[in-house]
């Protein structure tokens, strides 16, 4: 049990985070739609604060109940293979979305219909 709560305190919370982190950056992507500077910055307090219940809540407990069944499946099965391509994986889809919204915008994350429109003078 002790692997186990290494892996969640030094891989999977910073994880969450790093996802939180994201989600900040397309609530403030959002937000620029919100024309009144003080409504603006309510909107993303409470959306962030939202955020980071989530992410505390539901996001960090179902990522880590995801790694402890990788751990247990894999010990049968896998050996420690299945949990360290599922903690790679988890790496990996967070690096891309990093990258995809810091090089190519928010925009690039998101469907079309969510687009702010062009900005308007």
């Amino acid at each position: 049990m002790k692997n186990a709560n290494v892996v969640r305190n030094f891989y999977v919370l910073p994880c969450c985070l790093l996802l939180l982190n994201l989600c900040i950056e397309l609530v403030s992507y959002k937000a620029k739609v919100i024309d009144d500077v003080l409504l603006r910055t309510a909107a993303i307090i409470g959306m962030v604060l939202f955020g980071g219940s989530v992410v505390a809540w539901i996001a960090a407990p179902a990522i880590e109940a995801g790694v402890n069944w990788m751990h247990r499946g894999s010990r049968r099965s896998w050996g420690a293979v299945g949990e360290i391509l599922f903690l790679l994986a988890l790496g990996v889809v967070i690096f891309w979305l990093y990258y995809r919204v810091y090089i190519a915008g928010p925009e690039s994350v998101l469907p079309a219909e969510w687009h702010n429109p062009p900005h308007r003078k």
